[in-house]
């Protein structure tokens, strides 16, 4: 017996050993691309005071989105023509819908394809009564204590303003790009970017096919992600869909003394309930696995045993990542129900019930998937299901990262910003993007700002501001960008 019990030990040795030397090997294999730590940082030279003068004033123009008729969009274009006047001398300029211009910088070899570089100038508007929570006038663009503060700095007036200065300064020095250029500024990207649908459709009509776009969409993450110390600037591949499904409830009505055992507000509110409980499948797949399978590179031995070694420890990875709001929004289509209608009387019983559910999609999924999803969660057929198609759409086709543009954006923000590290992710808010990659082979998403977990409530918040240095990191990245092309 004592012989057959040392077997056994023996044997669970070997298989300890063994899974230790094959978590061992997975872990020295799972490593990020070696980064040159005496790499210099690119310079383009252009001039950043007069470039934070520049984006002071751009901010002072009340480009409101809720307000199109303001005379300030057109006064931001003259601003533009005045402020770029190299620009203008050396591009062509179409002004499209909202108030959108359409820029085109003809490159020296035309039977290159053509790439654009996108972003938006509308702003939204101060929340009522939060102009008192503001350390200055959100509109007065004043600079001050290393930023430029005012709505629109960082969404998305700043990645304007670095674009156009670096054009200029390098129209000046005597540069033309091989291929050529477009820029789009759109005028209405807060309330559902008519002008970039109008550029798409400008470009189709001209049978212009990009290779590549760059939008909004993301950042240089700084400390926002937990358990890493090292910034990730995320270059993402694709954004979300869009989707708000109405559920309906009907009853008699009456009065409330005498209310049936289900009411038509308790079925929406069990239908709610369910819906809650049994989130949209997710996991690590697709893009989703793609982005953490990068990230998981640079975190410290610890974790980085984890992500490397997938085929033991995915339960674990996908049941912590769902624990984070943030982080379950890359795993799947997010469930968020953000209103609800019932009686107008608290004694009347309700003749008709409503909840809506609000849903991003994750480029697995569809807007069927998501409507089946909801009918066989809530598995009411006393509840109608709605939703406007024209208000919705689905997530955009996910880009690749292993092409030319995408190689070129990592390589200029490591220009300009130096040794970080660089993975491909999904936006999980809507952009112009999702419009102008309808004319492009693949569509990017990125401002090349580093920002901070201070720095998320700015964005459409209070006190909103972008760094001076910021401001000239973006010029520089745009230089560095413009000069591969």
């Amino acid at each position: 017996m004592k012989r057959i019990f040392l077997r056994i030990l023996a044997g669970l040795a070997l298989l300890i050993g063994a899974l230790v030397a094959v978590l061992g090997v997975n872990t020295l294999r799972y490593a990020p691309d070696p980064v040159r730590e005496d790499t210099e940082v690119f310079d383009l030279g252009a001039d950043t005071e007069q470039a934070t003068a520049d984006l002071s004033r751009a901010v002072q123009f009340k480009t409101i989105s809720t307000d199109m008729q303001h005379p300030d969009f057109e006064a931001f274009l003259t601003f533009l023509q005045q402020t770029y006047p190299a620009v203008h001398d050396t591009m062509s300029r179409e002004v499209l819908a909202r108030k959108t211009p359409l820029y085109k910088w003809q490159g020296s070899e035309p039977d290159l394809a053509p790439i654009l570089l996108a972003a938006h100038y509308d702003v939204v508007p101060i929340a009522p009564g939060s102009l008192d929570l503001w350390d200055h006038e959100p509109f007065a663009g004043t600079i001050a204590d290393g930023f430029v503060w005012g709505r629109g700095t960082l969404d998305d007036k700043g990645a304007a303003i670095a674009m156009l200065t670096a054009a200029e300064h390098m129209i000046t020095q005597g540069f033309t790009p091989k291929r050529t250029v477009y820029f789009s500024f759109g005028g209405d990207e807060e309330v559902g970017g008519l002008g970039a649908i109008a550029v798409t459709l400008h470009l189709n009509e001209q049978g212009v096919e990009l290779d590549w776009m760059l939008d909004e969409g993301s950042f240089v993450l700084d400390k926002i992600i937990p358990g890493l110390e090292q910034p990730v600037a995320s270059i993402n591949l694709s954004e979300k869909g869009y989707v708000t499904l109405e559920l309906v409830a009907k009853a008699e009505g009456g009065h409330s003394s005498m209310p049936p055992r289900v009411t038509a507000v308790g079925r929406i509110a069990r239908a709610v309930e369910r819906l809650q409980a049994n989130p949209v499948p997710g996991g690590l797949s697709g893009i989703s696995e793609e982005f953490f399978d990068a990230l998981g590179r640079h975190f410290p031995l610890g974790q980085r045993i984890v992500f490397a070694n997938r085929w033991l420890f995915n339960p674990l990875i996908e049941n912590l990542l769902a624990g984070s709001p943030s982080t379950d929004a890359m795993l799947r289509t997010t469930t968020a129900p953000t209103m609800l209608t019932g009686s107008s009387k608290d004694n009347v019983l309700a003749a008709e019930a409503s909840a809506k559910i609000n849903f991003r999609i994750h480029p697995r999924d569809s807007i069927e998937d998501i409507v089946a999803h909801v009918r066989t969660t809530i598995d009411d057929p006393k509840v109608e299901i709605r939703y406007d198609a024209a208000a919705s759409n689905p997530a955009s086709p996910v880009s690749s990262a292993a092409s030319e543009g995408y190689a070129q954006i990592k390589t200029s923000i490591l220009d300009a910003f130096g040794p970080l590290a660089t993975v491909p992710g999904l936006t999980i808010a809507a952009t112009d993007a999702r419009h102008y990659g309808k004319a492009a082979k693949d569509a990017y998403r990125i401002n090349p700002f580093k920002i901070t977990g201070s720095d998320l409530p700015r964005i459409h918040g209070t006190n909103e501001r972008l760094s001076i240095e910021n401001l000239e990191r973006g010029i520089n990245f745009f230089g560095a960008l413009l000069q591969k092309q």
